[in-house]
């Protein structure tokens, strides 16, 4: 190939990275503001007491547990919209929004049931006698949020599928508005409202939910931006053919997406059978890790939508363009959350509570963080580049080889078999990451080379 031939190639790669850093920005800093909402949490339950801290920790784990797989079912709509506006079918997409908020009704519900009866299983988990009490007013308090949420994602997934992101990340922040004097004086209880510690954070959190849900769709309904789309001027009964579509694509994403959060949520539930100690350390460390997490989900998302956009038009070679400016401005924000943590561990810590022998555990564990940094971006955004492919089968296949057939195994083994205690799980998340990294960027090469 000669010089010439390659010189188109540089400006165009340099545009997507710009198009897709751009994109990327409000969904990064809607993430973190996700991502913050944990860390409100669980520095508002921390100085309330480390017993509160491990029953939020214990809570969060099992809240989650089921979201995830809501969160990645409904993650089937911004390829299938972004793909639709590239192939100039944008009139279609305000019947396939109202399925989706069909879809998060009936998700929603199921997962009212499975948090209502979930306490239940606490104590045959062997979660400790000190934190039951707490996860469960937790979870009694923050099951009220979960239509509200699924709802919320079903519209903000419609606008990220449209290249229009800026809404996700100023709901996102507006949520911590609502949350954070909200969540305080429940927690400890201020004014007219009772002390709930744990139990309280939960009903905050709930309450904020529904907050940023209906202001979203007053959004929607007001914007010029969405009137062609005609997104609430019809009701649709549910339909079985884009419902079973949605579902065709979307369950396996929520079921890669279960088997990776999955992986951290056994761990938290494991660690919780080991005391309030260790359950508070881990909530931290793990808490640190999903806000630098938030930063790579954030720009594959973004590369999700830039890829179906180009398979919508039909353009291969920006297809794996579009994928490639991902990878490069992932490994560098990971570089950057590495160091961070090789080096500011302790005084992040510091941040969360003022109990020392707490803060010493979660600090060495942030060190295993920076380790995971570079396989867990690779993975994200290897799994978002696929969903842009609308390729969800075999990547769960992969994903629950990677994280439960070695991650897993390897965490339970020497943190709880040889007594490396969370330390041992959190190398177990090392291997997890790392073979997930290496198969599903695999993965995506060999299905993009096929187009």
């Amino acid at each position: 190939m000669s010089i010439e031939s390659t010189l188109p190639a540089a400006p165009r790669f340099a545009s997507e990275v710009r198009t897709t850093a751009v994109l990327a920005a409000p969904l990064v800093g809607g993430h973190v503001s996700t991502g913050l909402i944990g860390f409100v949490d669980s520095v508002i339950a921390g100085h309330h007491g480390t017993a509160t801290l491990a029953s939020v920790a214990v809570g969060t784990a099992l809240f989650w547990l089921p979201m995830m797989i809501a969160m990645g079912t409904l993650m089937s709509l911004p390829p299938a919209v972004s793909q639709l506006d590239g192939a100039a079918r944008r009139p279609e997409i305000g019947a396939l929004f109202r399925q989706g908020l069909w879809l998060a009704a009936m998700l929603g519900v199921p997962l009212f049931a499975f948090l209502t009866f979930s306490v239940h299983a606490l104590e045959p988990m062997g979660i400790a006698a000190e934190i039951r009490p707490g996860a469960i007013a937790f979870l009694h308090g923050i099951r009220w949020g979960v239509p509200g949420l699924t709802l919320y994602l079903t519209m903000r997934y419609l606008s990220d599928g449209l290249h229009f992101t800026l809404p996700t990340m100023l709901l996102g922040f507006g949520g911590l508005l609502v949350l954070v004097p909200l969540g305080y004086a429940l927690t400890y209880g201020i004014g007219p409202f009772p002390e709930l510690g744990a139990g309280g954070l939960g009903i905050a959190s709930a309450l904020m939910m529904w907050a940023q849900a209906l202001t979203f769709a007053l959004y929607l309904w007001r914007a010029k931006r969405f009137a062609d789309l005609e997104l609430f001027d019809h009701f649709d009964l549910p339909h079985g053919p884009t419902l079973r579509t949605l579902l065709r694509t979307g369950l396996p994403i929520g079921v890669t997406v279960t088997m990776e959060g999955g992986l951290f949520i056994a761990t938290a539930l494991l660690i919780g059978r080991l005391g309030e100690i260790p359950a508070a350390a881990h909530q931290i460390a793990i808490n640190v890790s999903a806000l630098c997490f938030m930063v790579p989900m954030g720009i594959a998302e973004a590369t999700t939508v830039r890829i179906g956009h180009a398979l919508g038009r039909d353009d291969a070679s920006g297809l794996r363009r579009a994928a490639l400016a991902g990878y490069v401005i992932v490994l560098a924000t990971q570089a950057m959350s590495a160091l961070l943590l090789l080096t500011g561990n302790e005084y992040v810590v510091g941040f969360y509570t003022a109990d020392s022998t707490v803060a010493a555990l979660a600090a060495s564990l942030l060190l295993y963080a920076a380790a995971f940094q570079f396989p867990d971006g690779v993975q994200v955004l290897s799994a978002g580049a696929l969903r842009g492919l609308k390729d969800t089968r075999v990547p769960m296949v992969l994903a629950a080889l990677a994280y439960w057939g070695i991650g897993m195994p390897v965490g339970a083994g020497l943190g709880l078999g040889l007594g490396w205690g969370p330390r041992g799980m959190w190398v177990g998340l090392i291997c997890g990451l790392t073979v997930a990294a290496v198969l599903l960027a695999a993965r995506f090469w060999r299905s993009s080379r096929r187009l």
